[in-house]
């Protein structure tokens, strides 16, 4: 069972990097404060403000915390990425196989942190699926434990992400999984999972995947390019500043 399709911003396009997103209306007009539009439009690649007008610098997001368990990537990495994302969203899982191993390029050599902020607009299963990943990530497994629930590009479904099954995941992948299950379920990790979904919340982040890079948003499941585009841009920003 996958998760349904129920946003257009879900449709899958992947629209190439020189397409600038008008389409973006529920982030743009908020980081813009242009106005509350629950209608996403189309799929979009990075969002740009309407009339010449600049979008807001959201980097003041990334939280760059010391032994954050949802990051990759140095604390002082020139660039940060946030990622707001569902674990029974299918498009999520192809930016997962077809897009982020080429930005681990840019954590593993120091320029790129990012931030996973699970939202969860799927119910349930997706909120356990969150807080699992949560508890992976203390025992510095997340990228593994994330990995391993979009397997060969795909969800598991809801009956994937119960807790007996998210137990034995954990075990697969090499976690304790009498401390996991523990995790799992504390309040210090439910606090977490719905800090992160209300901040998703707050920018108007209802559809997934969403990301912040570099402040400025990007909507769905984009192609490396788009992303390596302006990690590049800023990298090199970075360096004249010097």
């Amino acid at each position: 069972m996958t998760a349904p399709d129920t946003t257009a911003s879900r449709r899958g396009k992947l629209f190439p990097i020189a397409v600038v997103a008008v389409t973006a209306v529920v982030i743009a007009l908020l980081l813009l404060g242009g106005g509350t539009s629950t209608d996403d439009g189309a799929d979009g690649g990075r969002a740009g403000g309407a009339a010449g007008a600049e979008l807001a610098d959201l980097t003041g997001l990334e939280r760059r915390e010391g032994g954050d368990p949802l990051a990759e990537g140095p604390t002082d990495a020139p660039v940060g990425l946030i990622v707001y994302s569902d674990y029974q969203c299918k498009f999520c899982a192809a930016w997962t196989t077809d897009t982020l191993p080429a930005l681990r390029e840019y954590v593993a050599a120091g320029h790129l942190r990012i931030e996973w902020r699970d939202i969860s607009i799927f119910g349930e299963p997706s909120d356990r699926a969150a807080r699992a990943a949560y508890a992976a990530g203390l025992q510095d497994m997340h990228g593994e434990f994330h990995d391993a629930l979009f397997a060969d590009g795909g969800t598991r479904g809801a009956d994937g992400l119960r807790q007996e099954a998210l137990v034995e995941l954990a075990g697969e992948v090499g976690l304790d999984t009498e401390r996991f299950a523990e995790d799992l379920t504390a309040d210090a990790t439910r606090a977490v999972a719905a800090r992160n979904a209300a901040e998703a919340e707050s920018l108007g982040a209802v559809s997934t995947p969403s990301f912040l890079l570099a402040g400025q948003p990007v909507v769905g499941a984009q192609p490396p390019e788009v992303f390596t585009a302006v990690i590049d841009e800023a990298l090199a920003e970075a360096d004249t500043a010097r």
